[in-house]
């Protein structure tokens, strides 16, 4: 019996022809301050989603290869094209190149690598994520990104991710859209509810709890995930709503610190280090930690903390 996992419930809220600008989620999250320092350069990140739109003006030049594990194109391999517009639109908030137009992402120079594992309707085989998975270890990529879940605990999947961080690679996955605006309830869905990985939640551009945010103890953090800009299918950009869209900001903002902390520590640091150093740049937003976990990404908090601090103490504060 074929077991499914379907892509993480969101909604499109509009399509654009052309912009030019920096989204308010990537600005939100203190991105462009980074910038200065790093864009990401070097670092690898894998969408396990529906494929991207290669030919995308803000994307062709990210994309570094990829794999197509479902059965769109009569299953070639080396044919991971986009028909669905959700893995366009999330490879754009991680990584949409500077190029005077369109939008940027949080690491515009990270690269990305396209391993699809939906299809054209948004639904895959766990068979297809777990090998995607295995595939994305293969190529050593820093990062995996998973906007994507079910009820179902596969013990498969568990394994697969589990295999990731032994080899070094930050899983970052959506929490889910079930939530009801309470935490008093739990809504647990995989593979964002397992413990290894980093279970993104929603807010919105004002920074209140996105009312269809899943709530649970295994929430690590929030990032911005309602009306979200990004890139689209046939070169287009649109505004999209979901924990989907919270995810990517989170794996860009990975990419950003994986580079910056190899060039203060002058090694690369460890999946556990790199984890320590993400949460140290979150800022709480007043909500229980079953909503927000331990609140909104916030690249910039280091320099906050200087204002406060003199410079050798918050050395050693990011180094705890």
């Amino acid at each position: 019996m074929e077991r499914h996992v379907r892509l993480i419930p969101y909604q499109v809220i509009a399509e654009v022809e052309e912009v030019t600008e920096v989204p308010k989620g990537v600005d939100m999250i203190q991105a462009p301050k980074v910038w200065e320092k790093t864009k990401g350069k070097g670092v690898t990140i894998a969408i396990l989603d529906t494929g991207c739109d290669m030919t995308h003006p803000d994307l062709k030049e990210r994309v570094i290869g990829g794999r197509n594990f479902t059965r769109d194109d009569k299953g070639i391999k080396e044919v991971y094209r986009d028909y669905n517009g959700h893995g366009t639109h999330v490879a754009g908030t991680m990584a949409a190149t500077i190029n005077q137009k369109g939008v940027i992402g949080v690491a515009p120079e990270a690269n990305l690598l396209i391993v699809k594992v939906l299809d054209r309707n948004g639904s895959g085989q766990y068979e297809w994520i777990i090998n995607g998975i295995y595939y994305a270890i293969e190529q050593k990529v820093d990062i995996i990104s998973m906007s994507l879940g079910g009820p179902e605990d596969v013990p498969e999947l568990h394994e697969a991710i589990q295999k990731a961080v032994e080899n070094n690679i930050l899983v970052v996955c959506a929490a889910g859209n079930e939530g009801d605006g309470q935490d008093s309830t739990d809504e647990f869905g995989y593979p964002g509810s397992y413990n290894e990985v980093i279970s993104v939640g929603a807010i919105n551009l004002e920074r209140q709890i996105s009312d269809f945010t899943n709530s649970n103890n295994e929430v690590d953090l929030v990032a911005p995930g309602e009306n979200i800009l990004s890139t689209y299918l046939k070169g287009k950009y649109a505004k999209l709503s979901g924990t989907s869209m919270a995810t990517p900001h989170v794996s860009g903002a990975l990419a950003l610190l994986k580079a910056l902390t190899f060039e203060s520590f002058e090694r690369e640091l460890t999946e556990t280090e790199l984890y320590a150093q993400l949460i140290k740049r979150t800022v709480p937003l007043g909500n229980s930690p079953k909503i927000e976990g331990n609140g909104m990404v916030y690249l910039t908090t280091a320099d906050y903390l200087a204002g406060v601090f003199d410079r050798k103490q918050v050395i050693e504060v990011m180094k705890v």
